[in-house]
């Protein structure tokens, strides 16, 4: 499993003005089972998303597509992690 954290470069009014795209791409890793949860970050300076099922490579090869990243938009930190337990109703997070 990762999480990846998304950190914005650039003022807001730029983010906005990408984010429909963004979300067209989130939209794709969600129809191909890779993220399983994603958001903003509390204060909005970045996002925060969790992805499972693929490889390090792979994931830097999504990543690398994302508008956000593509533009210049956002700086992305992976941590990758192995779950080893999850409350009643997460089983299936269990690596």
């Amino acid at each position: 499993m990762f999480v990846i954290t998304l950190t914005y470069r650039v003022d807001l009014e730029e983010i906005d003005a990408a984010l429909a795209d963004h979300i067209a791409w989130l939209d794709q890793q969600y129809i191909d089972g890779v993220f399983i949860a994603s958001g903003r970050r509390v204060p909005r300076v970045g996002g925060v998303i969790l992805a499972r099922d693929v490889s390090a490579a792979e994931l830097e090869q999504r990543l690398a597509a994302d508008p956000f990243r593509s533009r210049g938009l956002a700086d992305y930190a992976v941590t990758e992690f192995v779950v080893s337990r999850a409350a009643d109703g997460f089983e299936s997070l269990l690596s």
